[in-house]
């Protein structure tokens, strides 16, 4: 299982990677993992903004449907429409091509709340 170090992690399994003001946001080597084979990702059309914590959107896999939370608060500049054709690039790189939306953080002290990687590690019991 891979872990980056330089990503910081949510309890939910979402990943961020920042970049400046912006951050790019995706699920971990281990939630596409327990999900098995993603088959769809939702994400609306008409979501503009989001809060951290505040649900942006759904995967869809074989075994479950699961809620997407935003782990920073701000205004969603890209989403990742290759996944509406290619859902499976999230089981072959979560961290890379499978990468979810990139946000304009508004507030980035909200990623102090945010674990590094032996936090989450550690949550996950590796």
């Amino acid at each position: 299982m891979n872990f980056p170090e330089e990503l910081k992690y949510t309890q939910d399994h979402e990943w961020i990677k920042v970049d400046g003001n912006i951050a790019t946001i995706g699920i971990t080597d281990h939630a596409q993992g327990e999900l098995g084979d993603v088959v769809y990702v939702d994400i609306p059309d008409d979501i503009t903004e989001v809060s951290a914590g505040q649900s942006f959107g759904t995967i869809e896999a074989v075994k479950t449907v699961a809620d997407l939370f935003a782990p920073v608060s701000g205004k969603i500049i890209e989403v990742n429409r290759s996944l509406n054709d290619n859902p499976e690039i999230v089981n072959k790189d979560p961290y890379g091509e499978g990468w979810m939306i990139r946000i304009e953080m508004s507030n980035p002290a909200e990623l102090d709340t945010l674990m590094d990687v032996e936090a989450y590690k550690a949550m996950l019991g590796k």
